[in-house]
């Protein structure tokens, strides 16, 4: 059996698709559209229900992607079921997609998220009222606490119903889909002949038809037929409203949000709150990394530094914990921790307000609020950051956004910095790295939006309630981002450190390090082996980290490097080329042109952002 589930963005659609599916989920591109839907497995009365998460729609005309997917899947019958979920706080904005989903006629319940805080608001909905108006069951639940969740899958599975009520739309409009439903031979259907009114679908004669019958009714009218049908819907979603919504005392939760929407003192809190989530990555990664390695140092490496073992023998051994120790010492405790703090801005809702007071800023840089999500995103991953331009309005400011993105320091760039130049140089030294890059990615900003062509859009935003944080949610968040690390990252990082250790063995590296020695030692002033460490890092840009660690045989790395040097090579890396996943979700996302030139720019920021540090360094002291 499959189960769709549908609703408006911000509904808790995603909480409570988690809820039911847990954390075995698949993300798969839908055929034709850049669009990526979730899917994942429950199970009733020991039999499997797929379940498949739609992307947050407002309306089914849409001609986005979003909406395009999803009126094709619903016109396609693709589901068994569809389960709508409604926000019980904005009940009303949220019938307007119900009712388009009920003209369809396939078998629905109506789940009415956020009871809890319905409640707070002093809002009460009458359930049973609902379902004797629409003829489908109605559910009131609470996915934050978990509230009647159980319930969906058994309702769904025995209980839905294609439902009883029809708009009554304008006399017009009426006299237009009767007119439609007998143009084809076969007859068409009363939802084929309203989406034929809007230029929607794919018999021809009835397009045809329908084309002449919109030019009359948009003349008579004076507006497009699509705006009657938006009418006559919201007239009928503020009826139905009236009608089950006993009390609504107009009671707003805004204390707090008087507060963070406003550019005083909202700006001061947001940079307060994402300066504070960077200095605590840094802390709690450096506290763990530190307990970590020393721990390896005492336990494994000193007495395999005594033991009496074949030199290949050696170096194998020495190379896989050397690797387990850069993963789980260094690169773990920093990643784990910023997807924590990342979880918990997503959860209480407070990401939304961040693009809320954004959006005059980022429109000096060709964009609008709502790319500061992605950008933010961008520093726990550049490559789901990128996926997530697809909501950007325009092909201009989705390839805005595509370029300052890559730049945004990841949390493995994070590592680099907080694991070489907060624990070796210091931690004024690893801000003054990240005011480095945001004054570029500023710069960059600003230029191209003035060499790329194309149009700017405005921003609409929902801004969802503050919510207290579900505990386990954001575990959940978190694990399923370090499970990628784990599974991914580290098997990576354990086979290239052998395959360096072997390298390194029989003098390969020695004659890379001498190859590129005039760039990296005479122009970046840095020793020969970083030029090995900095193209592993285009693997995964931690490794260029660990990769150093590797090739300088030990987790101290002020033994072998000067503070500069470490510096310098902690800036170049940050900047440097993409990792090959971010390169190939750009080549995917935005072609192999904008891939390219994303690269070879980044690749010149880097060098010169590490010569001119170089430079100075040799006419005043630095650190």
């Amino acid at each position: 059996m499959k189960i769709g589930l549908i609703g408006n963005p911000n509904v808790g659609k995603s909480l409570i698709f988690s809820h039911l599916t847990g954390i075995g989920v698949e993300v798969s591109n839908y055929p034709g559209t850049t669009v990526d839907i979730l899917s994942g497995v429950s199970c009733i009365n020991r039999l499997p229900v797929e379940i498949i998460d739609l992307p947050g729609i407002y309306s089914l005309d849409g001609e986005g992607d979003e909406e395009r997917l999803v009126r094709d899947m619903v016109l396609s019958h693709s589901f068994d079921v569809l389960v709508v979920i409604l926000d019980a706080v904005h009940l009303e904005r949220n019938l307007y997609l119900f009712l388009q989903v009920l003209e369809h006629r396939i078998p629905m319940i109506a789940v009415l998220n956020m009871a809890d805080e319905a409640e707070k608001q002093e809002i009460q909905i009458d359930t049973h009222a609902l379902s004797q108006i629409t003829g489908v069951p109605v559910l009131l639940t609470s996915a934050t606490l978990g509230k009647n969740i159980a319930e969906i899958i058994p309702v769904a599975t025995t209980r839905a119903s294609v439902g009883t009520y029809q708009v009554a739309y304008d006399r017009h409009i009426e006299a237009a889909i009767r007119t439609l439903m007998r143009v084809s031979d076969s007859g068409s259907s009363r939802v084929a002949s309203l989406l034929a009114l809007q230029g929607i679908g794919t018999d021809p004669s009835l397009l045809e038809a329908a084309r002449t019958i919109a030019g009359e009714l948009e003349e008579e009218h004076r507006m497009p037929v699509s705006s009657l049908l938006a009418g006559n819907r919201h007239h009928a979603a503020s009826e139905i409203h009236h009608q089950v919504v006993s009390k609504a005392s107009g009671k707003e939760m805004r204390g707090l949000d008087s507060w963070l929407l406003t550019p005083f003192p909202g700006v001061l809190i947001m940079a307060g709150i994402l300066l504070s989530m960077l200095l605590a990555v840094f802390f709690i990664g450096s506290f763990f990394e530190e307990l970590i390695v020393e721990a390896c140092d005492i336990w494994v490496l000193g007495p395999l530094a005594g033991a009496s073992l074949d030199p290949l023998v050696y170096e194998l051994i020495f190379s896989f914990v050397i690797a387990i120790q850069a993963g789980l010492g260094i690169a773990f405790p920093f990643v784990f921790t910023f997807y924590l703090l990342m979880s918990v801005v997503e959860d209480t809702g407070y990401m939304s307000r961040i693009a809320f007071l954004a959006d005059r800023i980022m429109h000096r840089f060709g964009l609008h609020g709502q790319a500061i999500i992605p950008m933010v995103l961008g520093l726990g991953c550049n490559v789901p950051a990128i996926m997530a331009i697809r909501q950007i309005g325009t092909k201009r400011e989705r390839h805005i956004a595509a370029f300052l993105i890559t730049m945004v320091p990841c949390s493995a760039r994070t590592v680099i910095i907080a694991g070489i130049v907060s624990v070796f140089v210091g931690l004024y030294a690893a801000l003054s790295i990240y005011l480095i890059i945001f004054s570029l990615i500023l710069l960059s900003g600003l230029f191209l939006s003035k060499i790329t062509p194309g149009t700017q859009l405005g921003m609409v935003l929902e801004v969802p309630p503050l919510r207290v944080p579900s505990p386990l949610m954001v575990l959940t968040r978190a694990w399923i981002h370090i499970r990628e690390f784990l599974v991914i990252a580290m098997p990576l990082l354990i086979v290239s450190s052998i395959f360096l250790g072997l390298l390194g063995f029989y003098g390969v590296l020695d004659v890379i390090e001498t190859a590129t020695a005039p760039v990296v030692q005479g122009i970046l002033g840095l020793p020969p082996f970083a030029s090995t460490a900095l193209l592993f890092g285009v693997l995964r840009k931690e490794m260029a980290f660990e990769t150093l660690v590797v090739l300088a045989g030990t987790a101290n790395l002020t033994e072998v490097m000067t503070r500069i040097q470490l510096y310098i090579f902690a800036l170049v890396s940050t900047l440097f080329i993409p990792c090959v996943s971010t390169i190939a979700v750009l080549y995917r996302e935005q072609g192999l042109k904008t891939a390219i030139q994303i690269s070879l720019y980044t690749v010149f920021l880097g060098f010169i952002a590490g010569t001119v540090v170089h430079w100075i360094s040799t006419l005043i002291p630095l650190f």
